[in-house]
């Protein structure tokens, strides 16, 4: 199985890429991470965990974003990781599907805007990082973000929202004034 990694804008996480027809997860996205670590994970997430230097493990359908410890080297985590997804994807997904990944409410007006440029726009761009972005509301002019994955922590993240995203939704939705994240 050819896995192979992506540099992301954030030193301390890389980005997995899985072939095609190999799933971490049937849909949305998942994080977890060494502070909320439980004994009731998948086993392969766990095996992840046992890694020394990995902090957290973010899920998509076709990449895996490990983020490690800022001392932890990438000539030893990189070759653990991938023996570890090596052992676990011919099984299936790394994961369950969070609950609701499907069911959100339709937005509607300005929302649906900011919904459709953010699908089409955003997440795609942010994904290449790494990454992903989270929908969490519109209000008075504000959309409100969280960051995902490799953004985490990036020492980019306040260019990618402010630079990237906040100009990109100002401008194709005059009615938006700010984004901000959570």
């Amino acid at each position: 199985m050819l896995i192979y990694t992506e540099i992301t804008p954030n030193p301390q996480s890389i980005k997995f890429v899985l072939p095609s027809g190999v799933v971490a997860i049937e849909r949305g996205n998942v994080t977890y991470d060494r502070e909320s670590y439980s004994e009731a994970w998948p086993e392969a997430i766990r095996a992840l965990f046992q890694i020394a230097g990995v902090e957290s493990i973010f899920l998509t359908r076709a990449f895996v974003t490990v983020t490690k410890r800022a001392e932890a080297g990438w000539h030893e985590v990189i070759p653990a990781v991938k023996d570890v997804l090596k052992r676990y994807l011919p099984q299936g997904p790394l994961a369950p599907s969070p609950e609701g990944a499907e069911s959100a409410p339709s937005p509607e007006g300005i929302e649906r805007q900011v919904v459709e440029a953010i699908e089409t726009y955003i997440r795609p761009a942010i994904a290449m990082d790494g990454g992903d972005v989270e929908y969490l509301g519109y209000s008075n002019g504000v959309v409100r973000l969280r960051l995902m994955g490799s953004c985490v922590g990036c020492p980019s993240s306040v260019i990618t929202l402010k630079s990237g995203i906040e100009n990109l939704l100002t401008r194709l939705i005059p009615e938006v004034k700010a984004v901000e994240a959570e």
